[in-house]
């Protein structure tokens, strides 16, 4: 099984949140957080800082994990995704070959140009709330099957 990483970087007194137009690769064409294949001999954390400053030239010092995911398409677990938030962040956000980012409000989120996992568990990560779950898909990918979503996670 695939270990990922997701940053949602965060400006809750606007209630804003970047999300990136993936330009390639696995969810291309969708809205989604930053984040990346854990490669070997690499933490989710360590990870989740190098992903988030190859896709948008951002610096985040101190991701928090707030969640994971398993992912499931067809009858094979694929991923598990590590998913962190950041308030804190050094540098402006900037288009690269991978990604477009692009700021909305938590009101205004795209979730029909997303994964359609993303609105089940989202507003958790807006709230504040730790999270975990696991998401059925069909063996393309396109079709949500089953879900579920627990908060107050434990790391």
């Amino acid at each position: 099984m695939q270990n990922a990483t997701l940053c949602y970087l965060l400006e809750p007194d606007a209630e804003e949140v970047l999300l990136i137009e993936k330009k390639r690769g696995l969810g291309e064409g969708k809205f989604v957080g930053p984040g990346g294949k854990v490669e070997d001999g690499e933490t989710p954390h360590e990870c989740v800082v190098r992903e988030v400053e190859e896709e948008i030239g951002v610096e985040v010092p101190n991701p928090e994990k707030v969640g994971e995911f398993e992912f499931v398409f067809g009858q094979e677990s694929d991923m598990f995704v590590h998913v962190f938030r950041a308030e804190e962040f050094v540098g402006t956000p900037e288009e690269t070959e991978e990604a477009d980012p692009e700021w909305f409000d938590f009101e205004s989120v795209p979730y029909d140009q997303m994964w359609e996992d993303d609105r089940y568990w989202m507003p958790h990560l807006f709230e504040g709330e730790t999270f975990s779950g696991e998401f059925v898909f069909d063996s393309d990918g396109e079709e949500l099957l089953e879900w579920d979503v627990e908060t107050d996670f434990e790391q």
